[in-house]
């Protein structure tokens, strides 16, 4: 079954209600709470996406000092 993301305000007595899941009645469920006010919120979750790439020397060989198999 997909993963069903349902948001929810946790009370002052520590509980937890959650409205409008499928029928489940009689399944084990996994829950798993993340505390979503906290998240970033500047948007930018892929700051670099579109932003352009320049190899200068594509084709040289990275690191190749700290390879010992030519002694």
């Amino acid at each position: 079954m997909a993963s069903i993301r349902r948001e929810a305000v946790v009370s002052a007595d520590g509980t937890l209600v959650l409205h409008d899941l499928p029928d489940l009645a009689g399944c084990k469920v996994a829950v798993s709470v993340e505390d979503v006010s906290k998240r970033d919120t500047n948007g930018e979750r892929y700051p670099l996406r579109g932003t352009s790439v320049r190899y200068i020397r594509p084709f040289d060989a990275v690191a190749e000092d700290e390879w010992n198999a030519n002694e």
